[in-house]
């Protein structure tokens, strides 16, 4: 296959991933959006975006007015031996699942030109004479194409074999408290108020849970490799033995209907510094950097990362600036906007896991409940 060029190439095709293509294809670029999965398909996530997020994804053609979604105002958070503070959010948040939500950019991207290619996992990309050359392959010929483009985003989220490949620093670093983390996560049915999300702790770990479209709810916890290991590798002897120590999440999983045979799961997430920009390709969302899932704002972060990127790019295709400079203004941009966030979730990180001290904050924060409003809005930004 001879190779086809683009204007713009995205690996990866969740939520920064799609944005952007949204959005260059809208500007008339030639896009192509590689995406390993085919679409619908189920993603470990909290599945809450913050308000801020709202009015991008309209300007995008998401129709979210009409989608009955359920708006969250309050949040509470548990501590491990149960005490409970309550909450308002300050800009609050909606919930969808990943099922529907990037099937539905997909297709827009689609309706906008961008020719997304499903099942299609890249294998290599390389730079030289000022453009890029990517190789790919299908599920059923792993070595199948070429293309290139003249810009290149990395979307491919929290670990790829990209990263891997080009031994990406945060790959290389030995476990510690930011990293070595796995994720699971459940759709259920729940008697569980609409507007409210919760955040239960346990030893080493947390448990989000809110409502998601057609009365579902996500849930989703966050916890250390080492708590897996000692519960014999099993999921379920784990939330028996270590989240059921919580009441509150020990009455959720046992009074729920689970909508899964089995929980979505991920290993070796990494909280880890990473750099915005490897080999002149421009690293967007869960690729870029993470903040803790605690925090609430990653789905915001990643939508915002994708409209920061299209700005630095629209200027270099249009030659108003050089691509040394579109590199160190996007990296400007995303510093400003999300390093204090990023920053605040890993303090935040270090301090949850150990009951005493979780159990110490959530008291705090019953008794002086005007600390909790600073520290939510630390990790939220504003409509973008």
């Amino acid at each position: 296959m001879t190779d086809k060029h683009f204007d713009i190439a995205i690996i990866g095709g969740g939520l920064a991933g799609l944005a952007l293509a949204i959005q260059s294809a809208k500007a008339g670029y030639s896009t192509v959006l590689f995406e390993k999965e085919k679409y619908p398909y189920h993603k470990v996530c909290g599945e809450y975006i913050s308000m801020e997020s709202w009015n991008f994804l309209a300007s995008l053609g998401l129709p979210l007015n009409e989608m009955n979604l359920p708006i969250i105002k309050r949040l509470n958070v548990s501590s491990p031996d149960g005490k409970l503070f309550e909450h308002l959010l300050p800009l609050g948040g909606f919930g969808i699942s990943r099922f529907i939500l990037d099937y539905e950019l997909c297709k827009l991207a689609r309706q906008a030109g961008v020719e997304v290619l499903e099942e299609t996992k890249v294998n290599d990309i390389s730079y030289s004479d000022d453009k890029f050359k990517i190789s790919a392959g299908s599920n059923s010929s792993p070595f199948w194409g070429g293309w290139e483009g003249a810009v290149v985003c990395g979307s491919f989220g929290k670990r790829s074999n990209i990263d891997i490949k080009w031994s990406r620093s945060f790959v290389q670093q030995k476990p510690n408290k930011l990293n070595n983390y796995i994720a699971v996560k459940y759709h259920i049915k729940t008697n569980y108020p609409a507007d409210l999300i919760s955040l239960h702790n346990f030893e080493n770990g947390y448990c989000g849970i809110s409502q998601i479209e057609d009365e579902k709810h996500c849930l989703c916890y966050l916890t250390t490799a080492h708590n897996l290991k000692k519960s014999n590798n099993s999921i379920r002897q784990m939330e028996r033995e270590i989240l059921f120590q919580n009441p509150h999440l020990k009455k959720i999983f046992t009074e729920a209907e689970f909508l899964y045979e089995a929980p979505l799961t991920i290993s070796q997430i990494s909280f880890d510094k990473k750099l915005r920009v490897e080999n002149h390709v421009l690293m967007i969302g869960d690729a870029g950097g993470m903040i803790t899932p605690l925090c609430g704002n990653g789905m915001s972060m990643a939508l915002h990362a994708g409209k920061l990127a299209f700005e630095s790019m629209d200027a270099f295709l249009q030659n108003r600036i050089s691509r040394s400079e579109m590199e160190n203004q996007y990296n400007r941009k995303w510093k400003k906007e999300f390093a204090g966030r990023i920053k605040t979730g890993r303090l935040i990180q270090r301090f949850f896991g150990k009951s005493w001290v979780t159990n110490l904050f959530v008291q705090s924060f019953r008794t002086f409940p005007f600390l909790a409003k600073p520290i939510i809005q630390q990790t939220h930004g504003h409509s973008f």
